[in-house]
């Protein structure tokens, strides 16, 4: 799974008009409406019922998580359906409980950002843990597509023992890194963090009177299309008898379009992120697919047998396959290389601005307490005074990412011959700045870089170790340890944020954090390992689980190692101008300004279907069309039920996966397979048939 780091700002502010009408209580100060009830101690935060929710909630999300991950790779944000599902369901259990006479603690909004804490590192290892990109991209599976380095050195096969090790001794460094640094991110640079503040308003708005009737309704939707989007996966799964058979592969278009891959595939699951996610990123997906698929490959295929052998198989990387798979890697390279300058620059300047206001006394100084100021609102005063009450000493971060980097530079090595002890302590070392940059970086723009520094690691590691000792996989796995540090360091901020405004202490969203991260390194990895059994072509391009991004990784841990040797005919001059082209795509977005910036597509956007095709763009489109509809019906329930919809229709289609990934293990086979063919075809097989 790629996430598209650059749609985050799109994405929050749509989150933000979703929120309008929960909104206006803000505009009030929100802890007066809250002064009359104690805040908890953060052990009483921390309680059995929430983690028993969390428990449950991270299956479920890991499960839709790791479906994205292996299909189309867009993953949206889910904070919104972790916090209504969470107050849902704890809420259930306390009116139960009170009924019964049995309750002994209220359900508050500080419980309730543990919950969503919780759910949300959770699930967050099923993307950072590289089930569809780099991790995967070690197997055979992957590597038997490329004829360049599939040696037996350079692949490592999926095992739930090793990747649960692996987890376990890489995920938990990137939540140490960080946390001396709360009080300067939160407190004293005052980081907007705009996915943690929107959380913390949805919160904040469930707990009182109008935000809880409103989340009773928000629940009941996010109910009825959970169901109808369950059923109709389950309706489909009877015409899936075979291959190439069912309703995801309707020729909608007819079956010229459909070999182009241009077809709706009736999938709930990309309908519903389709919803979710702002209009710009779905239309730049469409017009990557027309670009690549209704212009570009069909010409490149008119120079079969002068660019690139007649006689090649179709997913050969020396045909037109490698160009699928290249110019996409350039396209996401620039938009990377942009973003992160982008991103690297404005943490410079916003830290050089900080600590120039710091010396002229415009902000508070460090220490244990802020002293109350004329200036300060009520509603700061308070936060940041429990926000500094509950202390995490310096020693303990310090200590734990020690202790965690010694024992994961000799456990590594012992995962990865190829990567030895002296490369993680390279990488261990740089990471806690590369971690503050992307935790920064993320306050200021809500973009996370967590990929592209994983990317840069394929090629520093990968060029290091070389092609004859096994650099593919030692550039795989330096990518996937670099990129759990910085993801989940920028995650523990914006949980931080989360908590300092639901008066949540930094203690309570620490050990939630941490308790979360565990469960995500043994949920994920036994996600991923049902759908690796249940589905035997995984990772094969046509099935039901390509996972596209996993080629990518390796082809980049190939490209980083080899170089452009393994590029076909005219490759590599078409992957110079398109990464030139998505910098300068990216440039104009800039230049343009908020105005116009709406209009112009997202170069990360536009190179996913490169290689998958426009099928599930479509899908999205057709998501988007549903909301705009529905906003010029009804504005006020669109924007208050659109990701409850939104929500339902993807978990009801995620959580199918669960009992087909079961019949599928059981050798239970779907009883119709439904197919498609042309009418000389069908007439063929009828005369076949007859005779």
């Amino acid at each position: 799974m790629e996430s598209i780091e650059n749609q985050q700002e799109e994405q929050q502010q749509q989150q933000k008009k979703n929120n309008n009408n929960v909104m206006e209580i803000e505009t009030l100060s929100i802890e007066r409406i809250f002064d009359s009830k104690e805040v908890p101690s953060w052990q009483e935060q921390l309680t059995f019922r929430a983690f028993m929710v969390s428990f449950l909630l991270s299956v479920l999300f890991c499960f839709i998580v790791m479906k994205l991950n292996l299909t189309a790779g867009i993953i949206p944000s889910l904070n919104v359906s972790a916090g209504l599902l969470g107050f849902f369901f704890v809420k259930t259990w306390t009116k139960f409980l009170q009924k019964s006479g049995l309750l002994k603690q209220a359900f508050t909004r500080q419980e309730n950002t543990v919950i969503q804490t919780c759910v949300v590192a959770s699930s967050g290892i099923a993307f950072s843990g590289g089930f569809g990109n780099y991790l995967f991209g070690m197997s055979e599976a992957i590597a038997k597509q490329s004829s360049d380095a599939n040696e037996a050195q350079n692949i490592k096969n999926p095992s739930l023992g090793w990747m649960i090790g692996f987890l376990f001794v890489v995920s938990f460094l990137g939540l140490f890194s960080v946390v001396p640094l709360r009080k300067i991110m939160i407190i004293d640079f005052k980081l907007i963090y705009p996915s943690g503040t929107a959380t913390a308003h949805l919160i904040n708005s469930f707990h009182t009177p109008q935000g809880a009737k409103l989340a009773k309704k928000q629940v009941k939707a996010l109910g009825k299309f959970f169901s109808f989007s369950f059923l109709w996966a389950f309706f489909q799964w009877f015409f899936t008898a075979g291959d190439n058979c069912g309703f995801i592969d309707f020729p909608t278009f007819g079956l010229k379009a459909f070999d182009n891959k241009f077809y709706f595939d009736f999938s709930a699951t990309y309908v519903g992120v389709g919803m979710i996610c702002p209009y710009i990123i779905n239309i730049s997906l469409l017009v990557g697919a027309i670009l690549s698929w209704g212009i570009m490959w069909p010409l490149i295929e008119t120079r079969k047998g002068h660019w690139y052998s007649a006689d090649l198989s179709p997913t050969s990387l020396h045909g037109l396959q490698g160009y699928k798979i290249f110019i996409a890697i350039a396209v996401i390279l620039g938009d990377g290389l942009y973003n992160f300058v982008k991103v690297l620059s404005r943490t410079l300047f916003g830290l050089f601005q900080q600590f120039c206001n710091k010396k002229t006394g415009d902000l508070p100084i460090s220490g244990c307490s802020a002293p109350a100021s004329p200036q300060i609102s009520y509603d700061d005063q308070r936060r940041t005074q429990l926000f500094l009450k509950d202390q995490i000493p310096t020693w303990v971060a310090i200590g734990g990412y020690v202790i965690i980097a010694v024992i994961s530079t000799i456990i590594l090595p012992n995962i990865f011959h190829q990567l030895k002890w002296y490369h993680v302590v390279i990488i261990y070392i740089f990471a806690p700045a590369l971690a503050f940059c992307n935790a920064y970086g993320c306050g200021l723009t809500d973009w996370s870089l967590a990929s592209t520094y994983g990317k840069l690691s394929i090629f520093i590691i990968g060029a290091w170790v070389g092609a004859s000792n096994g650099g593919v996989l030692a550039g795989l796995a330096a990518c996937g340890v670099m990129m759990n540090i910085v993801s989940t360091a920028s995650d523990l901020m914006q949980d931080f944020k989360t908590g300092y405004l639901t008066l949540a202490s930094p203690r309570s969203m620490f050990v939630s954090q941490v308790i979360g991260t565990a469960m995500g390194c043994v949920i994920s990895p036994c996600v991923f390992w049902l759908f690796y059994k249940a589905f035997p072509d995984l990772g094969v391009p046509g099935s039901e689980y390509p996972a596209p991004f996993s080629l990518v990784y390796r082809n980049m841990a190939i490209l980083g190692v080899e170089g452009f040797s393994t590029l076909p005919k005219h490759c590599l001059q078409l992957c110079y101008t398109f990464f030139a082209a998505a910098i300068l795509v990216n440039s104009i977005r800039d230049a343009a300004g908020k105005k116009w910036s709406k209009y112009i597509p997202l170069p990360m956007a536009m190179a996913i279907p490169f290689y998958l095709g426009g099928y599930f763009a479509i899908d999205m489109c057709v998501g988007s069309f549903i909301l705009f509809v529905w906003q010029k019906i009804n504005k006020a329930k669109a924007e208050a039920f659109g990701p409850a919809v939104a929500s339902g229709l993807i978990c009801g289609d995620g959580i199918w996966t669960l009992p087909s990934s079961i019949l599928a293990l059981a050798g239970v086979q779907p009883p119709i397979c439904m197919k498609f063919l042309t009418r000389k075809t069908n007439a063929r097989i009828d005369k076949l048939l007859g005779s």
